[in-house]
């Protein structure tokens, strides 16, 4: 079997190269991590959470080298990628180690002189947390702390496109002195993978990744009953409502559409603007994108970085080639941005004129292009935000608390944004419906995707 490695979207080099677990290896982990499982659960929270505060510290003070690593890995820019560990998985990781205790308290229905009654929430065991490569410290905190903390134990799988990121998790783990087997990074092909989940070697399954990868999930673990968590794509809508702040509302949905190149499952990836103002939001959100630089992301100018691969870069050509085909505008020129870069390095791109007929407003895009549509009042809107397989997150964009109150109740979506975009809150749930996948991560709600609940019911002596 050749090794796995990772093909630098920044100059297209082997940036690293590691051979994939072997049969012995994955046995000999699986084993560990069964065995450590018992000590692990029965250490107590605070326990735990020491040595869960400790792991988080050990990477946020290590950030700036993990970021530059991180660069090379998946090409963000090097002015961004720092802020994933200090900022996104410091927050998250933070908040669910405090609300452990109070998640999983168990539950107390009225007990009365004959019968005591209460509901406990039980670790699943062993956990497989399959991470993703676009923001690969983030999908792997939203479950890996959140399944330590109630008990478990875990195997991390990380995408072979940062299987680096598994290293430095595993390393921290060790370095803050986890115990042998609570957690372990395994470098594993998709066979392996599959193998891994129908066997009766892991208990739990949490996947973050594309709606392909999250159907060879379901099929792997066919024949188990073992609870899943998965966490797929989107096609993110926004609607801009004729009393929002322009420049501030175009500022905030460029940098929602192509942060990160655009490869966010919860970035923007459709704009409905209302007719009354649809022009000038045009303009701005136009000028805005022109203010982005496009180029080498380990440069601390750069604002835009290539995507992930060359054939990435050519599915996302192809949308935007069948949407003029059938109609749409383009507005920006390669020449707004630097030329000469390698094929993944795309500008950005604006489209009107687009239609839902069209595959990039009606399929994920992830990447730096998006559409815009103008729309006759807030029920033309709801329409067309709905008119779609995904349901991840939605965004409105007013002044009206209670109208985005009452539209956000008609999206479906998990999560509903008013005046923000592509950002994971942990005090909420955070799932989708439909092809985005089903489960919960993040808020108390995280710690019963991670936990299976037991009842007591204890009769007292006759």
């Amino acid at each position: 079997m050749p090794d796995a490695q990772i093909i630098s979207p920044v100059d297209g080099s082997i940036f690293a190269t590691a051979p994939y677990a072997s049969a012995e290896e994955i046995d000999r982990t699986s084993q560990k991590a069964r065995s450590a499982a018992k000590t692990w659960r029965a250490m107590s929270i605070a326990q735990r959470s020491t040595l869960c505060r400790a792991f988080v510290d050990y990477l946020a003070q290590r950030a700036s080298d993990l970021a530059t690593e991180l660069s090379w890995q998946m090409g963000r820019p090097i002015a961004q990628t720092p802020f994933e560990i200090t900022g996104g998985f410091v927050e998250r990781a933070t908040h669910m180690i405090d609300i452990a205790p109070s998640a999983l308290a168990p539950l107390s229905p009225p007990s009365d002189q004959t019968v005591a009654r209460k509901i406990v929430f039980q670790p699943h065991g062993v956990a497989l947390v399959i991470a993703a490569w676009n923001y690969p410290y983030l999908t792997a905190v939203n479950t890996l702390i959140p399944a330590l903390m109630a008990g478990n134990t875990v195997i991390l799988k990380h995408a072979q496109q940062t299987f680096l990121v598994g290293d430095r998790l595993q390393e921290a783990a060790t370095a803050v002195g986890f115990p042998d087997g609570v957690l372990t990074h395994l470098r594993l092909t998709h066979e392996q993978t599959a193998r891994l989940i129908a066997s009766s070697a892991v208990d739990f399954v949490n996947f973050t990744g594309s709606v392909s990868g999250g159907q060879a999930i379901q099929h792997a673990a066919a024949n188990r009953f073992i609870h899943r968590g998965l966490e797929l794509g989107g096609k993110d809508p926004a609607y801009v409502c004729a009393d929002a702040a322009l420049e501030q509302t175009a500022y905030q949905l460029v940098d929602g559409s192509f942060f990160n190149a655009g490869q966010s499952c919860c970035g923007i990836e459709r704009i409905y603007v209302d007719e009354a103002i649809f022009e000038p939001f045009l303009e701005a959100f136009i000028e805005e994108t022109k203010r982005l630089t496009l180029g080498n992301p380990l440069a601390a100018s750069t604002t835009l970085g290539p995507v992930i691969s060359v054939r990435a870069a050519q599915n996302i050509k192809d949308q935007i080639a069948q949407a003029r085909a059938m109609g749409a505008v383009a507005h920006l020129s390669e020449s707004d941005f630097a030329g000469d870069l390698p094929a993944n390095y795309l500008p950005p791109q604006i489209l009107t004129k687009v239609t839902h007929e069209m595959d990039v407003m009606r399929e994920e895009s992830f990447g730096p292009v998006i559409g815009i549509m103008p729309v006759k009042d807030s029920a033309h809107a709801v329409q067309l935000m709905n008119d779609s397989a995904y349901g991840l997150t939605a965004s409105i964009w007013t002044h009206d608390f209670e109208k985005a109150e009452q539209i956000g109740s008609q999206i479906k979506c998990g999560t509903f944004f008013m005046n923000r975009c592509d950002y994971l809150d942990p005090r909420l749930a955070w799932g989708g419906v439909g092809d985005s996948g089903y489960g919960a991560a993040l808020s108390t709600l995280g710690y019963q995707n991670v936990t299976r609940p037991q009842s007591f019911h204890m009769r007292r002596s006759l």
